[in-house]
């Protein structure tokens, strides 16, 4: 399989948009691993005992991207999509019912909100929500860090694609 071309963040950019071009870019790598398979592709876990797989690291992100821009960022009170008190893990975890579709609109439409509530910062704005010691976050270090944990989850992706269907690259 050949993976779709994804646009490389500018290489002259201010640092805004080079921060959310490479946010986008991590975004679309993501897209590009789940692309092309079945929901069951989709749901199949990658090396047992691992229960990791491509659906639950979609929902995992889309419940990241709520977190980080519209409860830390913008301070919302949101009730978690996936994950509970019981279970703050259930954000990985997929049922023989969850779709693709399902899931894609749920994670498209965090990205959406994500982008919107952002805009309403600049990169040294404080975030509304604060940490678990009590400081806030600005927005340039929240950017940072959802580029760090697409990227790192992205290396997750590669693995279970490849376990999924031998595609490799993107």
């Amino acid at each position: 399989m050949t993976f779709a071309e994804r646009p490389e963040p500018a290489f002259d950019a201010a640092e805004r948009p080079m921060l959310e071009g490479w946010l986008d870019y991590h975004r679309e790598t993501l897209i590009a691993k789940c692309t092309g398979l079945t929901d069951a592709q989709l749901r199949e876990a990658s090396v047992p005992p691992s229960a990791l797989t491509l659906l639950g690291l979609v929902q995992h992100l889309a419940e990241v991207e709520r977190f980080w821009f519209r409860e830390i960022l913008a301070g919302e009170e949101l009730p978690d999509l996936y994950s509970t008190e019981e279970d703050p893990d259930a954000d990985f975890k997929v049922s023989e019912t969850t779709t693709w579709a399902e899931t894609e609109a749920v994670w498209r439409a965090e990205m959406t909100a994500a982008r919107e509530s952002a805009a309403a910062f600049g990169l040294d704005d404080f975030s509304q929500g604060l940490s678990s010691s009590g400081k806030p976050f600005n927005l340039r270090w929240i950017y940072t860090h959802m580029i760090e944990e697409y990227a790192r989850h992205n290396g997750h992706a590669d693995l279970v694609r490849e376990r999924v269907d031998g595609a490799t690259g993107a």
